[in-house]
């Protein structure tokens, strides 16, 4: 459908997490492919800025939630004197809500109201399609259907500095192939164990791959890397908390398939078009997994949800967690060895 009138300026707002960030930007290309002269904006966490901060054609705001009620002040103190013509108000939590107030805009796109939250309802006056079974992705995409656009292209290409390129090359150089574990989530209850990790670890290693565990540099990474590290017994690369969020994304391209729970790391790889193993029991995949490719995960969702809640994952609304103790325990190292079998035959390398 032909939008009429083309809005002069747009500001988006989603502010975390990696994740849910790179789902972000196809709908900014489709806005920019449909409207190359509307001025965008997008109010960004600070961690967040550094993956998409150079984005070309967006003027990006940084939001600092450490900083707390500074932190809001100081993005609508960038903000003011401006009004744009619509804000897509793309993050449901409380914090985004009030963060939300301090935008002038004449159209306020917000979630349906089953996925709204913390009062969104009343900081938006558009909300867009309801529907459920969609993917996080697909969801951010429809933002710009009450604008009068259908997001039917996914693309990415966010940009990677050729320092980041050389940086994974030194690291990961030569035409090996290449196993990246990145073996922590944000959410503690979807880890699987260090053991566990480390026997497919080993058996890729036996089967000639080169091995590295990724991560960034908070102590719960590191103390997850050093029990994945003394359960190996052949000792893979160890580059836990050495690389920004771009020298991440140009080693995740230059790798043939990343092992990983529910993640940042795991949208950043499907991004550049890397092969996920991901483990999946604390969460759907066809929600939150590997957008274009969920053929490698490891699905025990629908067991999850039988033995801790009772009732078949089909039963449950649409985006429930089941992040219970001993949860990813339903993840066998025998299954997690399959789906990388499977990926490497798919790949010519198995």
């Amino acid at each position: 459908m032909t939008p009429n009138p083309t809005p002069s300026s747009i500001c988006l707002l989603r502010t975390s997490a990696i994740g849910d960030v790179t789902h972000v930007v196809p709908l900014l290309r489709t806005l920019q492919q449909a409207w190359p002269n509307t001025s965008l904006t997008w109010v960004v966490g600070k961690l967040e800025r550094k993956l998409v901060g150079d984005l070309p054609g967006v003027e990006f705001v940084t939001f600092d939630k450490a900083a707390g009620w500074a932190g809001m002040r100081a993005v609508h103190a960038a903000l003011r004197g401006q009004r744009f013509d619509a804000l897509l108000q793309m993050q449901v939590a409380m914090r985004s809500n009030l963060l939300s107030l301090g935008i002038s805009a004449d159209r306020r796109v917000g979630y349906d109201r089953a996925r709204s939250k913390d009062l969104h309802g009343l900081v938006i006056n558009e909300r867009i399609p309801a529907r459920s079974g969609e993917h996080v992705l697909d969801a951010i995409g429809s933002f710009c259907e009450p604008l009068g656009l259908k997001q039917t292209r996914v693309r990415w290409d966010i940009p990677i500095p050729d320092e980041a390129h050389a940086w994974a090359t030194e690291q990961l150089p030569g035409d090996v192939p290449t196993l990246l574990v990145s073996p922590t989530s944000s959410h503690a209850l979807r880890n699987w164990r260090p053991e566990r990790y480390a026997a497919v670890m080993d058996h890729a290693a036996t089967r000639g791959w080169r091995v590295a565990l990724i991560g960034g540099p908070s102590a719960g990474e590191r103390a997850m890397a050093d029990a994945v590290l003394a359960a190996c017994r052949r000792q893979p690369l160890d580059l836990t908390g050495k690389d920004t969020l771009k020298k991440l994304l140009a080693m995740l391209g230059g790798a043939q398939l990343l092992l990983t729970p529910d993640s940042g790391p795991m949208h950043m790889a499907n991004a550049v078009g890397t092969k996920v193993l991901g483990l999946h029991a604390a969460s759907n995949p066809d929600r939150s997994g590997p957008y274009s490719d969920r053929r490698w995960c490891v699905n025990k969702y629908d067991e999850a949800a039988r033995k801790y809640l009772g009732k078949p994952a089909g039963d449950l609304p649409w985006g429930s967690k089941i992040e219970k103790p001993g949860v990813m325990d339903l993840i066998s190292v025998s299954d997690v060895v399959e789906r990388y079998e499977a990926a490497a035959r798919e790949l010519g390398l198995g």
